[in-house]
């Protein structure tokens, strides 16, 4: 069992760096979703309304999807580890920054840091795995990155919750910030960005940080972008998350909270185990999720095309009611979404495996920014819709009925681009999955 190569093999090497890399990632989705608990407490802390309010997520998630392709590029410059600790300690300044303001732009400007920081996470995480696990298991293990993050889901919902209930705005926030400086060292010292370079000597990696600095044989940066963006793969794997997971980011980061107590009477309690179970039902399906991607191979598109109908059905049929749905009601849906969410990661699957390994942090980081974007645009408009319809008053049920029909546009627009890319995508895709093989490490 000595000397067994992660890439034949999974070792306990590879988990701990796996871990390393996933504790990142949850703090950051804790981050992330923070202020969607704390959306009724930031109106009343900076005195805005909720058109302004959607504006601390549309920035965040803007911010979060305009950064995909730059990280991704510098990801694969740069390595997965050096990213995530910047990306950590970079949250950790925007989270401070936020528990201690009262400013409204001062705030937003905390929230483009958060963004920014955040995301370096997810694809730090996914560029790590072809490196460190065998190619039959990166789709299992790619789901299970996506699930044990959503701890962060958990942690916002529960502790954070909890702790911004009682000790108030600043001190949770605050928090939020000196844990991410926690999570930066931990990744600094977990994270390897492969495994040959686990094992060199510090004057090895200069050495070869040199000759790679040296080299002239680098591809050109043009022609590494007009791969990605030309890929049919990588705009079916754009259409393919935002199709089957802007639904939950919308609910989790902003107008969850708020549909559940304002326009649905629930109490905190019932709309934090509301958040829990979906989380607790999104980790659960992650692993039959990823062997069902990893067995459909080319074919898996159709199950999350599939798969992804069930969330905007499950919705119509919850706001069908003139009445406000019940507790048991929402319970549902978000099981549902807990449910399909993990379909949402099959897109990435696809780049790694028709993708060259050295353009698969920003091939993924493309596809990863469907569900922000259109989840940026999709809660802005919900915020404008909320605000038309209450005329500046209370908001109640109805008023949430009328501002969900931006969501229903949102999905319909990513509907046709999921049929159209798949269709043109599967002209270049072989019947036969075939996974990349895994380059040479490059210097880090």
């Amino acid at each position: 069992m000595a000397n067994v190569h992660p890439r034949e093999q999974i070792t306990s090497k590879a988990l701990f760096v796996w871990f390393g890399a996933v504790a990142v990632y949850a703090v950051a989705i804790l981050g992330r979703t923070s202020f969607g608990v704390a959306s009724v407490e930031a109106i009343d802390r900076f005195g805005v309304d909720a058109s302004r309010i959607a504006v601390f997520t549309a920035v965040q998630v803007g911010v979060y999807a305009a950064a995909q392709i730059p990280t991704g590029l510098l990801i694969d410059k740069l390595g997965p580890r050096f990213m995530l600790v910047v990306g950590a300690i970079v949250m950790a300044v925007g989270q401070i920054t936020l528990g201690l303001t009262t400013s409204y732009g001062v705030a937003l400007a905390a929230r483009v840091l958060i963004g920014a920081g955040d995301a370096t996470a997810f694809l730090s995480a996914m560029r790590i795995l072809p490196y460190w696990f065998p190619p039959r298991k990166t789709p299992l293990f790619t789901q299970l990155t996506a699930a044990v993050g959503q701890v962060g889901q958990f942690l916002s919902a529960v502790p954070f919750f909890a702790l911004l209930s009682a000790k108030g705005w600043t001190v949770a926030f605050v928090s939020l910030g000196a844990l991410g400086l926690l999570i930066a060292i931990l990744a600094a010292i977990a994270v390897a960005d492969t495994p040959e370079w686990a094992e060199m000597t510090p004057g090895q990696r200069r050495e070869i940080k040199q000759q790679k600095q040296e080299s002239s044989t680098a591809m050109p940066l043009s022609q590494i972008l007009g791969t990605v963006v030309r890929s049919p793969v990588t705009w079916e794997a754009f259409f393919i998350h935002g199709w089957c997971i802007f639904w939950m980011f919308s609910f989790t980061l902003l107008w969850g909270v708020p549909l559940m107590t304002l326009g649905m009477g629930l109490s905190e309690a019932q709309a934090g185990t509301v958040l829990i179970a979906f989380t607790v039902v999104n980790v659960v399906a992650a692993p039959p999720i990823g062997a069902l991607s990893a067995r459909m191979g080319a074919n898996r598109d159709l199950a999350a095309l599939i798969l992804g109908a069930v969330t905007p059905v499950a919705w119509m049929v919850f706001f069908a009611s003139d009445a406000p749905r019940g507790f048991g009601a929402i319970l549902v849906v978000a099981v549902l979404m807990g449910l399909c969410v993990p379909t949402s990661n099959f897109g990435f699957d696809a780049v790694r495996e028709h993708l060259p390994a050295s353009m698969v942090a920003t091939g993924t980081g493309l596809a990863n920014m469907g569900g922000f974007v259109s989840c940026m645009i999709a809660a802005q408009s919900v915020g404008v819709l909320l605000d038309h319809s209450a005329h500046g008053q209370t908001y109640q049920w109805a008023d949430f009925q009328h501002a969900w029909i931006a969501f229903y546009v949102t999905a319909a627009v990513l509907l046709v681009g999921l049929l159209v890319s798949r269709r043109k995508a599967k002209r270049v895709m072989r019947p036969a999955v075939k996974i990349v093989s895994v380059e040479a490490p490059d210097a880090r």
